[in-house]
């Protein structure tokens, strides 16, 4: 909730990162990549024993099939196409899911398809309805910014919670600083005071300097990045040091 007492931290895991098990120490939440922009069954099997071992929440982390530009490059599908592979991806989770015995708690977007859903409601929707297919009723998507993926999530039944970025910076209209641009990756000091305020105030400052409301009910970090590790314990220890406390977001 927002006032500073209660936020999900998640994480975007099984990407190849040799920092997935530190990582994983410190969220409640990890988003688990599933063979669209990286992952296979091995991946998989292996982020989602790491999730059991430190009781995280596991859910899918479907992207744009294209392991060549790890799912960051705009791409362009017929909503049918969209929903097809998104929901693919998830199934495929799924089944190594339920060999291990765990239950898939959400869907996340991943990387472009995530940005592009946040501004087109055709592609929102797409996304969404595979999930709603897949029977996972919790989704997360950008909160603010006027983001259409939470409205269309929530048109088909979804759980749709608003998701803040501690390590991304902001434009002004509360979408994500695009990648490439001064400004859009930010280091450990400046990420963990970023998601405090997000986490306690619902709000934070853009790369330009507007004020932004964030009403956040999960808050993400990267995990494939060299600070992921120390990023996590710090901010997972500021959060607590500023009252807040860390848990997943509960089911539908």
């Amino acid at each position: 909730m927002l006032g500073g007492m209660q936020i999900d931290l998640n994480a975007d895991l099984g990407e190849g990162s040799a920092h997935e098990a530190a990582v994983m120490a410190s969220v409640s939440s990890a988003n688990i990549a599933c063979g669209g922009h990286a992952g296979d069954a091995g991946t998989m099997r292996d982020s989602l024993r790491l999730a059991a071992r430190f009781g995280v929440v596991a859910g899918a982390h479907p992207g744009f099939p294209d392991r060549e530009g790890f799912g960051r490059r705009e791409q362009h599908f017929p909503p049918d196409e969209v929903t097809a592979f998104v929901r693919e991806q998830i199934e495929a989770l799924k089944a190594v899911a339920a060999r291990e015995g765990v239950r898939l708690n959400h869907v996340k977007p991943h990387g472009m398809l995530y940005n592009m859903a946040a501004r087109d409601a055709a592609l929102a929707r797409a996304v969404a309805r595979a999930a709603a297919d897949s029977g996972i009723g919790l989704y997360f998507g950008l909160a603010g910014a006027g983001s259409v993926m939470l409205r269309e999530a929530a048109a088909l039944g979804l759980r749709a919670v608003g998701e803040g970025f501690a390590d991304r910076g902001y434009a002004p209209d509360g979408t994500l600083w695009p990648r490439g641009q001064a400004g859009a990756l930010l280091g450990a000091a400046q990420a963990t005071a970023q998601g405090v305020r997000i986490a306690r105030e619902g709000r934070t400052f853009a790369v330009t300097g507007e004020e932004v409301r964030v009403p956040a009910g999960t808050l993400c970090l990267h995990g494939d990045g060299p600070e992921a590790a120390a990023l996590a314990r710090e901010l997972r220890a500021a959060l607590g040091a500023a009252g807040v406390r860390v848990a997943p977001p509960a089911g539908p």
